[in-house]
């Protein structure tokens, strides 16, 4: 494990061999466990770079690279969100963390659906950022740009953040193909593992997201203990995700102060 300030951020990293790969990690500060799970297509940094600080504050923060994603090696099959998952729940039995709360973006947040139903003994609060548990849950035409969709057309940011990280274009080019793959196939989360999620959720969605605001409604209907927060903006724009951010941008935007109260609460 190393120990790497980073933007005058304190923090340690290394490689956990969990399920034949070797899963990239980083845990800032200290306290109560929250887990960040990225996003299709994504790294640690290009989700999670503007909101890492505000959250290490008050709590140890443990972000993962997932199969294929930026550091973390790949396997010989494609990427599932159960594997990544399975994935997940190893890694925090490789760090001995028994329970801990997870903030799930975009693909991250179908995968943050799966650690509840799957390993549900492993989670405290989940909060859901623009995650995905039906096909309905996005306009039609998703569904044909990702029949189509290569690595041209990948945005810029996202192609640079893996780059930085792992300067291998096989590498950028098999995570895109299986990102993309893997929503071409998928398969709607059925409404009874959802009702089956008992753990205290947040969900949050832009109101201009990939995710429409209907799903959102949907998933805080299905989930008992959940609460539903639409912001303004578009996908992952609240947490300052790379390709939202403009020079305009501000900290204070973000919905850090709403997780942590979400999180605080009894």
């Amino acid at each position: 494990m190393n120990n790497i300030p980073h933007d005058n951020l304190a923090f340690s990293s290394g490689h956990a061999a969990v399920n034949g790969i070797n899963l990239y990690y980083e845990i800032y500060g200290q306290g109560q466990p929250l887990v960040l799970i990225h996003g299709g297509g994504s790294t640690i940094q290009s989700n999670f770079e503007r909101v890492i600080p505000r959250f290490a504050k008050n709590r140890k923060i443990i972000a993962v690279e997932l199969q294929a994603h930026g550091r973390t090696s790949d396997r010989a099959t494609g990427v599932t969100f159960e594997q990544d998952a399975d994935d997940v729940a190893a890694l925090l039995k490789h760090l001995n963390i028994a329970k801990a709360d997870f903030l799930g973006f975009s693909n991250g947040g179908t995968t943050t659906m799966q650690i509840a139903i799957r390993h549900p003994q492993l989670v405290r609060k989940i909060i859901l950022a623009s995650a995905l548990a039906k096909r309905s849950g996005v306009p039609p035409q998703f569904w044909d740009f990702m029949k189509q969709a290569s690595l041209d057309n990948m945005p810029p940011q996202l192609k640079e953040a893996y780059l930085k990280v792992n300067p291998n274009q096989q590498g950028l080019q098999a995570m895109h193909d299986k990102d993309a793959q893997r929503m071409v196939v998928f398969k709607d989360i059925e409404d009874e593992k959802i009702t089956a999620i008992k753990v205290p959720t947040l969900i949050i969605i832009g109101d201009k997201d990939v995710i429409t605001p209907e799903h959102a409604l949907q998933l805080h209907r299905l989930i008992a203990h959940s609460e539903l927060a639409i912001i303004p903006g578009g996908h992952g724009g609240y947490i300052g995700e790379v390709t939202t951010l403009t020079p305009e941008t501000k900290d204070s935007e973000f919905v850090v102060p709403m997780i942590e109260k979400f999180l605080n609460k009894k």
